[in-house]
């Protein structure tokens, strides 16, 4: 008798991981690496590779946007395999670009690739396979993001410095294509209907069809719920990724750039910690005041990036705002599932994603900007401080409103 095997849903909870790994080692944390080297390296304003990058994440929100329209027409695995490919491309591009309008270009294959590998895709690949073991898996999945940040930050800075941005970037880019192909192959195409399961491991059901239609995206927005989930993670998203484009060139004057890469690898270990602690935790907990708690401890990590100069401060300041760094691209997700039914959780998620991106987008153009003008950073972490606080202020006003329909999936 052949003893029962683990359910195959975590595999597919740890290929996400590993899609996670290199989306965001690319496509999130490499740009703030890139923009150092490429101001270093070209001489180029920190203002105008920073309108680059804003042009990447925009990009890629029209496209999450649409995403569960993708998902349902190719395939998640098919659509994945694609933007891998994408992601590998923009990369190449961004690296070989000798004029700034080039890395214009670059984005248009980027921001493709991201929108197909970052969260509305692993959420995706996700919500499939778990129902009420989904805040756990989603936060295995997005622990891959902060990974990609401890592993992919200091391997840039190394690759760039000893064989070159460009020959870094074929190889990295290469091997996210295989990986990817991989995984696709072995994980991703397969479907719980397809082998006999449910979701997470329970006996196998056919499900009931459900009697309710979808909503159309304009009825979705427009609900109060929506919108106080979108308008608070587009603020602290605007915050976290402003500063984080950012944060190597603000920490490089003061500790250089390898001691700067270690503290942003520092604190996507914190957001490691932070989303797994938040995953075990939340469970049936209010998800909004825990998404609250979030935004004060970031905010505590600011305030000490603003005022201090030494190690000791700087430090301290990256690990608190990395405790609650990754739990700001897993908490949406698993907020909409409460307060969503589950035929339109799918659509609810990568709306609240697109929006979030296409809001946080300017923050690394607007945060270079008043850097360029005041020639510090100060003042535009005081407007990050800001935004966050306004951010937690918004995530509790329809706490008690807030409807608790039958789980997603």
């Amino acid at each position: 008798m052949v003893a029962a095997s683990r359910f195959f849903g975590w595999s597919v909870a740890w290929s996400a991981f590993a899609i996670a790994v290199f989306a965001w080692g690319i496509g999130f944390y490499g740009p703030s690496v890139f923009l150092q080297s490429l101001h270093e390296s070209r001489g180029w304003a920190i203002s105008k590779i920073s309108m680059a990058i804003t042009a990447h994440f925009l990009v890629s929100a029209i496209i999450i946007a649409y995403l569960p329209e993708i998902h349902r027409r190719l395939g998640i695995a098919t659509t994945t395999f694609i933007g891998a490919v994408a992601m590998a491309t923009g990369l190449i591009f961004w690296s070989g670009a000798r004029e700034p309008w080039q890395l214009f270009a670059a984005t248009l294959p980027s921001g493709a690739g991201w929108a197909m590998t970052s969260g509305a895709a692993l959420n995706a690949i996700v919500a499939k396979w778990f129902d009420r073991d989904r805040p756990m898996a989603i936060a295995l999945a997005f622990n891959g993001a902060s990974v990609g940040g401890v592993l992919f930050v200091p391997i840039w800075v190394y690759l760039i410095r000893s064989i070159g941005f460009p020959s870094a970037a074929l190889l990295v880019g290469g091997c996210m294509v295989a990986t990817v192909a991989y995984l696709c192959v072995r994980f991703l195409a397969k479907s719980p209907g397809q082998m006999g399961l449910a979701p997470d491991g329970d006996a196998s059901h056919r499900a009931a069809p459900s009697q309710r239609p979808r909503r159309t995206r304009t009825e979705i927005i427009r609900t109060s719920r929506f919108i106080t989930i979108s308008a608070a993670f587009s603020l602290g998203l605007f915050a976290q990724i402003g500063l984080l484009a950012h944060l190597v060139a603000r920490l490089t004057p003061d500790l250089g750039i390898s001691y700067a890469g270690f503290l942003v690898s520092l604190a996507t270990i914190c957001a490691i910690i932070g989303r797994t602690l938040a995953g075990k935790w939340i469970g049936e907990h209010d998800r909004r005041f825990a998404a609250a708690i979030n935004f004060a401890v970031q905010i505590g990590g600011v305030l000490w990036l603003i005022f201090s100069t030494g190690w000791v401060g700087l430090t301290l300041g990256c690990v608190l705002f990395g405790l609650g760094f990754g739990n700001l691209t897993s908490l949406p997700p698993l907020i909409v599932q409460k307060e969503f039914e589950r035929e339109d959780v799918g659509t609810a998620v990568a709306l609240i994603i697109a929006i979030n991106q296409g809001v946080f987008a300017f923050a690394p153009a607007i945060i270079g900007a008043m850097r360029d003008t005041t020639a510090n950073y100060q003042l535009p972490f005081a407007l990050i401080a800001v935004v966050q606080f306004l951010a937690l202020a918004i995530i509790l006003l329809n706490r008690r409103s807030a409807p608790a329909p039958a789980t997603s999936t």
